[in-house]
């Protein structure tokens, strides 16, 4: 089972963004969130139950944006064996979107499944870049043109969302894997004006339905390797998570929120 990394998903629009748009942008927020999981769907008889939480960290750090996210699950199977899960991701990513470091680590039972580590880079905005992979070998993957890093994949869902845009085909590198980029596919509903809710911090902001659809191009199928939904908040924060891992899907509700002040 692969853990894809929901980096809120800080996962260039492809197309000119209006002006108006572009001026009422908001900056993305640091902010520090806990979600708690329980299970929405078993497609099968093998999971019969699973819970966990899901604690995400984004840290303005003046010329870039340091995350860190941890995902622990507790998966229960149809013999009566629970199976705890965890994922560990932290990535650094400079706010021109040409350069990020990442680092992913997985464990089964406290054995690790899967560790990947690297950096990567763009030679410009919309250009083309590669990997240089240091986990789980020494190796170098050329990224495509357009591709775009997590924080950036954000920052383009959100202005496509503003422009009005329902539909956006964009190519990702987010660093949970060893093949190189992929592909993503993102709908966008609902985007309207202020809702209250149980967050003040957010209830001033324009917020809208997102999913994703992550696809390995590598794969022969053309369906998605991983699905995400959310509430996603004009700011970037993301709320009423569904995580589609295939054999079942994850409710993620946000249960904390702390905004931090910028580092700098």
């Amino acid at each position: 089972m692969r853990f894809p990394a929901l980096t809120v998903l800080a996962a260039l629009l492809i197309g000119v963004v209006p002006a108006a748009a572009a001026d009422q942008a908001l900056p993305l927020a640091a902010h520090r969130a806990l979600y708690q999981l329980t299970l929405e769907q078993s497609r099968g008889a093998e999971v019969v139950g699973a819970t966990g939480t899901m604690a995400f960290e984004i840290l303005d750090a003046c010329d870039g944006w340091a995350t860190h996210q941890r995902l622990e699950m507790t998966v229960s199977n149809r013999d009566g064996q629970d199976i705890e899960m965890l994922s560990d991701y932290t990535t650094w990513e400079s706010k021109d979107g040409l350069s990020m470091r990442f680092r992913m680590r997985q464990t089964t039972e406290s054995a690790v499944t899967s560790e990947v580590a690297g950096d990567a880079t763009l030679e410009r905005q919309g250009g083309p870049g590669e990997v240089h992979y240091r986990l789980p070998e020494p190796g170098t993957k050329m990224l495509s043109p357009g591709t775009l890093f997590p924080m950036a994949h954000t920052e383009a869902i959100l202005a496509a969302a503003r422009a009005g845009r329902k539909f956006i085909a964009l190519p990702l590198f987010d660093g949970t894997g060893e093949k190189g980029g992929q592909d993503s596919s993102v709908t966008i509903t609902g985007w309207g004006g202020p809702k209250a809710g149980k967050w003040p911090e957010l209830s001033g902001l324009s917020s809208g339905r997102v999913h994703v659809a992550f696809f390995d191009r590598d794969a022969s199928s053309q369906l998605p390797d991983y699905e995400v939904s959310m509430r996603y908040w004009d700011n970037g924060v993301a709320d009423d998570l569904s995580m589609d891992f295939g054999d079942f899907v994850m409710k993620g509700t946000l249960s904390k929120l702390a905004m931090l002040q910028p580092g700098c």
